[in-house]
């Protein structure tokens, strides 16, 4: 958590909260974006399997073989998700996976509003870096970004499609990117067939409430509610 009284995590915090609960709007889709990573390493030696009287084990040592960048996207009130795998986590690769939204997601929606982390990468300029000027402008023309507050990460919901992933997926030793490519792939058909959606409950008045010792004016409870 921040300091106390932090207006600058009070205003990113109350635009996410906000958009969180508009309505649903096909025309106006809430995604949320968000990137881990996943070390891969193999056994350096071959698991004991199960048997009787005894369980599986695993050794201690094992081999380096790098690391993959993990690219999530989520639509909450939809329960879609999509995952892509990279070797590299930098502007390109933030801009690629915003174009593949626009043109491969979403190519009928008037505004994708994308929920992102405050990182250096996750930049909107990046699209002129990339693209000539009037192409880089209609894709931003496409596009709302709304900001975590720094060391608020937890208000990213995409926060909580990649800790499944990691609990569903990637709780053990992969060790060819081919083969995470795969596993991952494959959890995201299961996770999309679920319609499993995200029933996001808390608000900008719970946040006055809970959270007031952010705010750099003092208020009670009573001007929480009236807002």
């Amino acid at each position: 958590m921040p300091p106390e009284r932090n207006a600058d995590f009070v205003y990113y915090m109350e635009d996410v909260l906000d958009l969180y609960h508009e309505p649903y709007d096909e025309n106006r889709p809430v995604v949320c974006f968000d990137e881990s990573s996943k070390a891969l390493r193999g056994h350096e030696s071959e698991p004991l399997p199960a048997k009787p009287g005894a369980v599986a084990r695993v050794g201690h040592r094992y081999e380096r073989n790098g690391k993959e960048r993990i690219h999530l996207a989520t639509e909450p009130l939809t329960g879609w998700v999509n995952v892509e795998i990279t070797e590299r986590r930098r502007t390109i690769e933030f801009i690629d996976r915003m174009v593949e939204l626009a043109d491969d997601h979403y190519p009928d929606a008037d505004c994708i509003r994308v929920v992102v982390d405050q990182l250096n990468t996750h930049n909107p300029a990046g699209f002129y870096q990339f693209f000539p000027p009037d192409q880089a402008q209609a894709y931003l023309d496409r596009f709302e970004f709304h900001y975590v507050p720094k060391k608020g990460s937890w208000l990213n919901m995409a926060e909580i499609e990649l800790n499944v992933l990691k609990r569903q997926c990637l709780d053990r030793r992969i060790y060819h990117a081919a083969t995470l490519r795969s596993e991952v792939a494959a959890w995201q058909e299961h996770r999309n067939a679920a319609d499993r959606l995200i029933d996001w409950q808390f608000t900008t008045d719970d946040a006055r409430i809970k959270l007031r010792r952010l705010y750099p004016i003092e208020i009670n409870e009573d001007q929480q509610v009236l807002g």
